[in-house]
Parts: structure tokens; C-alpha cells; sequence
């Protein structure tokens, strides 16, 4: 593995695609490109403040720079859908790949499972985890990838409506009957009579409740943990949960103090595709099995942060974060000019006919309401890789290895790659063993996950004064390097930069003055910031 050492940037993985008798060392190469630095500091440029010369910058805390999405890597279908949405829509790549994948992942989750080894196999739903700001159109991007699933779930919903009402109607009619037979028991009971024959008559009469039909109910949005089981279990037994406002969903009751464990493990528990028995109080207790989940989500970097001190440990103890594929991209708010939408969809068009014609096959539901999916294998060259993939991982797991502080989240990664390419197996050829060019390409993109993942933990764990530090001085250096100045006005950063809360941005920049990475001056009326000309290495 020392060939990877000397590869500077983690783009050297994505660029070069070879057999997987590579594939570990370039997925350390990919792990290994986010050290990118943490600052540039080298010789002063032309333009500084009008005041003292400056001093030199000091470094702040490491960090990670991101790679570029692969989207190369995405089967072409959906590559064409992605690039067709993002060039109307002009949200980050990275939000509208993963409102893709999500409906992918809806769509196909039911059909297959995967087997990545002897009696080593499970479900292939993702968690998918969006780190971005309000208005990055993540549920316009959502709307754009799920119409097909939606319109299938409307269509099915549509014809089995007279059954739906009959049900009603036959159901209704049982519980009246339960009622006045509960009502018998209770009158012999009080005048003391036998109340044998009642009750054989109740058990007859409860062997014989209506059994709800199955109607399709895939596309969910917040709901609670329980409220999700209740529905894989009684109604449909394959869903997604998709929400642009996670907070919603990450503060919701059920993430309560007091229940905030029971409901992570029933999540966990989900994604492994494992049986649980939900018991409640006031309510009958149900049993969650045979059932598949998806869930796409969008969370603002603040209430994440709240989820996970109020949480504590919980949300990474428990493996709960560690199973979703994060990413957090630059924001696009800014740069979002207006375009006349296309007259016509043909990219988008063609993968909604795929999901539409997966979803017309018979979903393998049986008589008990549970899922019994096909069991997908690898081919010996995507095992190779697979195998490849996991020991280059799990190397960087160790102590001082680059996957250290994130070894929750990547001792996810090759059951992540497993999925995935299953999905893309499922979407591109059917159902079938999946070949070493679905495993290749779905190791790309969990490999740049599980580098976002690394900078976003990285820079997650800094006291949130720091953070904002760093992203600030992030935006000034972009902004500094794409306008060619090394100045800009308070005002302009306040409405176009990271932080729009006043205080926040105040504390940034003092903190980053602090550091001598940046000057704050008064000219008139406006004030200015100057950023250090040394952070550019001499040249902008």
C-alpha cells in the first residue's frame, strides 16, 4: 500500500479507475487526499490594509478540503438526470445526486438484498445525510427524482379504492360487534353468571378481524420512529423517509430525552432489516420484520449540532450516524441565476421510465405482509474488489490511521459499497449477480462519503466558535481568490457569506482577527475586511 503515500490528491481515486487489484490502494489515496492543508501562508501579494504591515497568519485547526463529487461514476441514466435537474434547479451536485439516489434506493430496496459473503447478507436501503443551509431547494430537487415512486403510489392507491372503503366498512361492522359481545362478558360477569361461552366467542370473533389490503405507502416525510414502524408493519413493508427540514425530524417528540435510545436502536434496527417488537400502553403491540427502509435527509448544520448535544453520546455510540452516507456541500445560494426551465426532460424522463418499470413488478410480499427479496451475489472480479475495498478501509482504522476518528462511520463503508451497487445492479441490468463495474462505481462515491464524512466530524467536533471561524475564513478565501482582491465589505459578507446571524459573525471575525488572518477597518460609513495577502501564497 505505499504506492498511495506519495498521491497528493484524493482525486487521483476518481480520475483513474483500473481493476480491483488497485482498488486499495486508491481508495487510501482518496482517504488520504482530504489532508489537504489547512492553510496557505507563504509571501504577501500587492494589496494590504491601510495600516501596519502584517504579521504572519496563524494556522487554524486542521482541515479537510472536499473532493469533487464523482458523479462519473453514477450509471449513465442517472448521471443524465442528475446533470439535466442541477442545470435547471442549481442546487449543489452533491444534494441533487443523493435526492437521486434516494428514489433509487426506494424504488429497488424491496426487490433485492445483498450477500456479501457466506450468511453475511442484509438489505440494501440507504440513509442518506445532508448537511446544508435552508433553501438549498433540496426538496425541489426531491420532487423532481420521486415523481415516478409518488405516481406509482397515487395509481395504486386510485385502484384499490373500493376495496379500501369496503375494508372500511367490514372493519367498522367488526368492531361493533366485538363491542356487544365485550358488552355480554361484562353484564353476565356482573350478575354473575358463566361467562365461558362469551369469551370463546370473543376469541372466535378476534380470529376473524379484516385484515387491512396492502397499499403502497413509500414516500414518507417526518415522522416519528414509531409512527414509521407502525406503517412498515400494517400497511406497506417498504418505505422512504425524505424531509428537507431534518430537524423536524432529529427534534422531534420521539428524539425526546427519554426516548431518544429505544428510537435510534428501532432505526438501526431498520436499516439492518432485523425484527423488532414495538410494545405500547395504550395501543396493541406490533411486530416490525421482513420490512426495507430508505431515508434521505437535509439537517442544518445548527441543528445537528443540537441533535448531538442533546443526544450526547447516543447518536455515535449507538452506530446511528455511522450508518448514513454524509455529505456537506458549498452552498450555490448566491450564484443562482435564473434559467427558463427546459421545454423538454428526456434524461429525467428516461430514469422515471426505469423506476416506473421496476416498480411494476410484483414486490415479493408474503402472506404475512413481510418482504422476502432476492438475495444479490457479487461476481468473483466485484468480490475481489469488495474485498479490496473493506481491507483498505478497515487498515485505516487503527490507531493514528486516517480513519481513526471516524472508524464508527467507516466500519459502515463496504456494507454502504455493497448496497450500492446492488442498487445500481438492480437499476441498470435487473436483478442478477452484480458485476465489478457496479461494485467500482459504487465504491467511488461511498469513498467520497466517507471523506466528507472525515471533514464534517472533523470539523464538527470544534467548539462552534471555531467552526464558524472556519468556515468563514473558507468563503473570504474563495471569494477573495474568484474576485482577485483581498478586500471586501462587512455587508457583503453579512448577506452573502457562511453566517447571517450578526453575533456569529461578529465572533468569527474577531476570532480570525485573533489570529491575524484577517483586519477589520472603518472607511466612512462601511466597514471593511482586509484578509491576510499571505494566506494566498503570494498570488491571487
Amino acid at each position: 500500500m505505499d504506492n498511495f503515500k506519495g498521491v497528493e490528491r484524493g482525486q487521483a481515486f476518481l480520475d483513474s479507475i483500473a481493476m480491483p487489484v488497485a482498488l486499495e490502494d486508491r481508495v487510501l489515496a482518496t482517504l488520504n487526499g482530504g489532508r489537504a492543508a489547512t492553510t496557505l501562508r507563504n509571501a504577501a501579494t500587492d494589496a494590504s490594509p491601510p495600516s501596519n504591515e502584517w504579521p504572519e497568519p496563524q494556522p487554524l485547526s486542521a482541515k479537510i478540503a472536499p473532493e469533487h463529487y464523482p458523479k462519473e461514476a453514477l450509471p449513465q441514466t442517472v448521471l443524465g438526470a442528475v446533470e439535466e435537474v442541477q442545470g435547471f434547479v442549481k442546487a449543489p451536485l452533491p444534494l441533487v445526486a443523493s435526492s437521486a439516489l434516494g428514489s433509487l434506493s426506494i424504488a429497488c430496496q424491496a426487490y433485492a438484498d445483498v450477500q456479501r459473503a457466506e450468511k453475511l447478507h442484509g438489505p440494501v436501503g440507504l440513509f442518506l445525510l445532508t448537511v446544508a443551509d435552508s433553501g438549498e431547494r433540496k426538496s425541489t430537487c426531491d420532487g423532481f427524482f420521486s415523481s415516478a415512486v409518488r405516481r406509482y403510489q397515487d395509481e395504486k392507491i386510485d385502484a384499490t379504492r373500493q376495496t379500501l372503503s369496503e375494508y372500511s366498512a367490514g372493519h367498522a361492522a367488526w368492531e361493533a360487534e366485538r363491542e356487544g359481545i365485550l358488552t355480554s362478558v361484562k353484564s353476565d360477569a356482573k350478575c354473575g353468571k358463566d361467562t365461558e361461552a362469551r369469551r370463546a366467542d370473543l376469541a372466535r370473533h378476534q380470529m376473524n378481524e379484516p385484515q387491512r389490503p396492502r397499499v403502497p405507502r413509500m414516500v414518507l416525510a417526518d415522522e416519528t420512529p414509531e409512527a414509521l414502524a407502525w406503517s412498515l408493519a400494517h400497511i406497506w413493508p417498504s418505505a422512504g423517509v425524505m424531509s428537507s427540514e431534518a430537524g423536524t425530524v432529529f427534534g422531534s417528540h420521539g428524539m425526546g430525552k427519554d426516548s431518544i435510545m429505544r428510537n435510534l436502536g428501532l432505526l438501526n434496527t431498520l436499516w439492518d432489516g432485523g425484527e423488532l417488537s414495538i410494545g405500547r400502553r395504550t395501543k396493541e403491540c406490533f411486530t416490525v420484520k421482513g420490512a426495507r427502509l430508505t431515508v434521505a435527509l437535509q439537517i442544518q448544520e445548527a441543528a445537528l449540532r443540537d441533535f448531538l448535544e442533546k443526544s450526547g453520546t447516543l447518536a455515535r455510540g449507538s452506530g446511528f450516524l455511522a450508518r448514513f452516507m454524509v455529505s456537506w456541500p458549498e452552498s450555490t445560494q448566491g450564484t443562482r441565476k435564473y434559467v427558463e426551465p427546459p421545454r423538454n426532460w428526456p434524461k429525467l424522463s428516461a430514469f422515471h421510465a426505469r423506476i416506473t418499470e421496476i416498480l411494476s413488478q410484483t414486490p415479493p410480499i408474503q402472506e404475512d405482509g413481510t418482504l422476502s427479496p432476492a438475495i444479490l451475489t457479487f461476481t468473483p472480479e466485484a468480490k475481489a474488489a469488495w474485498v479490496a475495498f473493506h481491507n483498505a478501509v478497515e487498515s485505516e482504522l487503527r490507531p493514528g490511521g486516517d480513519l481513526y476518528d471516524v472508524r464508527d462511520v467507516a466500519s459502515k463503508a463496504a456494507d454502504n459499497a455493497a448496497r450500492l451497487a446492488a442498487l445500481f445492479q438492480v437499476f441498470e441490468h435487473g436483478i442478477g449477480a452484480i458485476g465489478a463495474d457496479c461494485f467500482e462505481a459504487a465504491s467511488r462515491i461511498v469513498a467520497w462519503h466517507l471523506s466528507e464524512s472525515r471533514r464534517f466530524f472533523g470539523e464538527l467536533a470544534l467548539p462552534a466558535e471555531m467552526a464558524d471561524a472556519v468556515r468563514l475564513d473558507s468563503w473570504l478565501v474563495e471569494y477573495c481568490r474568484r474576485e482577485r482582491t483581498h478586500m471586501v465589505k462587512k455587508n457583503h459578507v453579512r448577506r452573502h457569506g457562511p453566517l447571517r446571524d450578526g453575533k456569529r459573525l461578529e465572533t468569527a471575525i474577531s476570532e480570525l482577527s485573533d489570529l491575524d488572518r484577517l483586519r477589520l477597518e472603518k472607511e466612512g460609513k462601511f466597514l471593511t475586511l482586509y484578509v491576510n495577502p499571505a494566506i494566498f501564497g503570494g498570488s491571487l
